[in-house]
């Protein structure tokens, strides 16, 4: 990894808000993933969920996100699942939904760890995701229309959110633990060798401070020797 790329990474990671995170629900469309995705990136959210609409789906839009290296993208097939996973993780959940009840998304503290479910565009959000999530978020609209892509609706929300986070000095410090940052270092510095440890079935190596992989020396050999050939070297 040169000097440049390993510089270039520490800074995304250092902006990355764990605590800002988005929950795609009933995914029917890789691109507008992808584009959520890309959005969620550029203001330093590290992990994305998404609740497939079939499992069929999961594989096919898993394989899409897997190509994204900076963004964790973790899979679920119920609402449900995502939601409590959202709140073991003490996060506020809003959904986009146009109700009685929905406050204007500006009025929100996203300095607090916040988690915003975007519904499918044709139906919306899902009775599980309105029971259970916590507030209702519109963004007010003059038009005709009463709604935006939902990639487009994802990217306002979130523009809102780093606007308050950075004037709480929450980009100031890093935040992001040192076990993800290692991980990102090796898959986004080191991308070969992170797909032959995923192929082998082998840890992932420490990085150091320039960037270069640190390892023992059976771990270089398994490295460089197919695996059924290991055997001999554990015993």
């Amino acid at each position: 990894m040169t000097p440049d790329r390993l510089q270039r990474i520490n800074n995304m990671l250092d902006m990355r808000q764990p605590e800002l995170t988005v929950c795609m629900e009933g995914v029917h469309k890789t691109h507008n993933l992808a584009a959520v995705v890309r959005s969620c990136d550029a203001v330093g959210v590290s992990d994305v969920h998404v609740v497939w609409k079939n499992e069929e789906m999961e594989v096919r839009g898993g394989s899409a996100a897997g190509s994204q290296n900076w963004i964790k993208v973790h899979n679920y097939n119920k609402t449900a699942d995502a939601i409590a996973e959202l709140k073991r993780q003490n996060m506020q959940v809003l959904v986009t939904n146009l109700s009685n009840t929905a406050v204007d998304f500006r009025d929100i503290d996203y300095t607090k760890p916040t988690a915003i479910i975007l519904g499918q565009e044709k139906f919306g959000a899902s009775e599980v995701a309105l029971e259970l999530a916590d507030q209702d978020i519109i963004i007010p609209m003059v038009g005709m229309v009463q709604s935006l892509n939902v990639s487009v609706a994802c990217s306002v929300t979130l523009y809102e959110a780093q606007r308050q986070r950075q004037l709480a000095g929450l980009y100031e410090t890093a935040r992001i633990d040192q076990a993800r940052r290692q991980q990102v270092l090796f898959e986004g510095g080191h991308p070969i060798f992170a797909e032959a440890c995923l192929r082998k079935g082998l840890p992932f190596p420490h990085i150091d401070e320039d960037g270069q992989i640190v390892a023992s020396e059976q771990w270089w050999q398994k490295m460089q020797m197919d695996k059924s050939a290991w055997q001999h070297l554990d015993d």
